[in-house]
């Protein structure tokens, strides 16, 4: 088992006005730190350390858990404006005056409100396998499998993860099994995981999204004015990259990065290649 510098990195906490927020950073500091918003049903202890460690080579990165979730406390929330909320309040706990935003999935859609509602407080985003907050004309829906799992009251298990965040070829699935055990070191150590009712709040959440009218998210896309980079894999089966193509149509400065052989979570499959985009980026 390799050995991560980010699987040492301590349990800090700062109070905010709903909740005691629980947070990690490693790397350099000064500067604009990167603040990494997760995706539905996990924690901190989820995030991969190689991943971690690739970004904190070079950024002051922190990873936190939002209100009511993991290792947070307060009440759970269950909407896009109260997981933003939750973000802004810990940046301002935190006392910083910007941050960069990196958001998976549906830390993506959460970046993106963020921006939208306090524009001075972000200056960069990056959205990762993620996609705009609302359907897309011609993009496929999620599918009854991938919504059946999203609905397991465990979350589902390791065969559901792999099927929700790789491809299904043998070169995908090993880097998923990989991806499982350089998490292992954190998930091993007992930490809480997400509650049932925090995680029927980031399902009412994603179903909300889901029923936002094109002509909402186009305005809200329109309306956001900082540098953003989005990243797919292109076999994503919950949230399709033919999506991210829409919306860099209507964002005035974005980029579009996909990976062809990779799903929900390539950027734990191709994590080197996509840290590398992610400072390009940022530095830029």
């Amino acid at each position: 088992m390799s050995t991560y510098l980010a699987d040492k990195a301590e349990d800090l906490t700062v109070e905010g006005p709903s909740a005691t927020f629980t947070y990690r950073r490693m790397g350099p500091q000064g500067g604009v730190p990167l603040v990494l918003l997760h995706r539905f049903r996990a924690t901190i202890d989820w995030w991969d350390p190689e991943f971690l460690d690739y970004l904190a080579a070079v950024h002051d990165v922190i990873v936190f858990d939002n209100v009511g979730i993991g290792y947070t406390t307060g009440e759970p929330r269950d909407s896009l404006d109260g997981f933003a909320e939750g973000v802004i309040e810990f940046i301002e706990a935190l006392g910083l005056a910007q941050a960069d935003l990196l958001g998976w999935s549906l830390g993506g859609f959460v970046a993106q409100r963020v921006a939208l509602r306090r524009p001075e407080l972000v200056r960069k985003l990056v959205v990762a396998g993620s996609s705009p907050t609302g359907w897309v004309p011609g993009a496929p829906p999620m599918s009854e499998k991938v919504l059946g799992i999203m609905s397991k009251p465990d979350g589902g298990d390791l065969e559901d993860m792999l099927y929700l965040f790789y491809p299904e070829t043998d070169a995908a699935r090993a880097s998923g099994l990989t991806h499982v055990d350089h998490v292992s070191t954190r998930l091993a150590a007992g930490g809480p995981g997400v509650s049932e009712a925090a995680a029927n709040g980031l399902l009412t959440a994603v179903g909300k999204v889901l029923e936002v009218p094109f002509e909402q998210v186009q305005a809200e896309l329109e309306a956001i004015k900082h540098p953003v980079l989005y990243a797919n894999g292109v076999h994503d089966v919950m949230l399709p990259a033919f999506a991210s193509y829409v919306a860099v149509q209507h964002l005035d400065n974005a980029t579009l990065v996909l990976y062809s052989d990779a799903g929900h979570a390539f950027l734990f499959q191709h994590a080197k290649a996509f840290t590398t985009q992610v400072t390009n980026f940022l530095t830029a």
